[in-house]
């Protein structure tokens, strides 16, 4: 049975874990979100896009 977790799911969860265990400060973990949002409308949206793709299709097919 395959599970399949939205990145952004997974990405948050990261996220929460580094603020409560890791000592990331919540202003920092904001700017990070920030820079998500623009990266998303800049013209290297495509490719960070493209790569996240095939890296979870990489992913995907490793037999254990």
């Amino acid at each position: 049975m395959a599970l399949s977790i939205s990145a952004v799911v997974l990405l948050a969860i990261v996220v929460f874990l580094l603020v409560r265990k890791s000592g990331l400060k919540a202003g920092h973990a904001a700017v990070c979100v920030l820079l998500g949002f623009y990266l998303a409308s800049s013209s290297i949206a495509p490719t960070i896009s493209s790569l996240t793709t095939n890296v979870a299709g990489m992913l995907g097919g490793i037999k254990f």
